[in-house]
């Protein structure tokens, strides 16, 4: 009895993570007048540049509750977006950190035990903010806070909308992190026409830069 029981809930958990990988057109959600929780993840040097342009664009009083997070060694993207929000009358702007799951020019095998502390460090994070909407652009940095989004949702505990911009400078081929998001963030927006007709899951929005 106990074993047909777990086969059946293994059966429902895999038909509910293809469900969630699979779905390749997902409905955008309609919000209601409450101000969206949104956690944006801040890269590193032009990845935050092109991420304060997006930002620019957008109507901030639809997402004023906005946590940002960085890596614990990028002191220039913390104090850029300090300066833009303060731009925008906000003195004390939600900015947390943590570990980078990479480096530059760290080895893939060393990565593995640097990726596994930002995961283990992104889940409070996660837990207690439980955003609405999470907005990024890569590097690295964002894939432990995606990784928890989607469980997250898996587990019917909050359906985060994951939205994650590719950098310009990808024309042809998807960057690492967008490869690695690429059956998990409900949004992947490409900036190059070309680049949508190589993945078909992409969304082509033209240059937001």
């Amino acid at each position: 009895m106990l074993v047909t029981i777990a086969l059946v809930v293994f059966a429902l958990l895999v038909l509910r993570l293809l469900y969630l990988v699979m779905c390749v057109k997902k409905s955008p959600r309609r919000y209601n007048s409450a101000p969206v929780v949104t956690m944006v993840i801040l890269g590193s040097g032009g990845h935050t540049m092109e991420l304060l342009r997006l930002l620019s664009g957008m109507d901030l009083r639809n997402f004023s509750q906005r946590l940002y997070v960085a890596s614990n060694v990028d002191i220039m993207s913390i104090k850029k977006i300090t300066d833009f929000e303060k731009s925008h009358g906000n003195d004390k702007p939600m900015i947390t950190k943590i570990p980078r799951a990479r480096n530059v020019l760290q080895s893939y095998i060393t990565s593995v035990l640097s990726t596994l502390i930002a995961i283990f460090c992104s889940f409070p994070i996660v837990i207690n903010s439980l955003p609405d909407l999470l907005l990024c652009n890569g590097p690295g940095t964002c894939i432990p806070l995606c990784f928890w989004c989607f469980v997250t949702k898996f587990f019917w505990i909050k359906d985060t909308k994951i939205v994650y911009v590719e950098s310009i400078c990808r024309v042809r081929t998807l960057s690492l992190s967008g490869l690695i998001l690429y059956f998990i963030a409900d949004h992947i927006l490409v900036q190059w026409p070309q680049l949508q007709k190589v993945y078909p899951r992409t969304e082509y929005i033209g240059r937001i830069y």
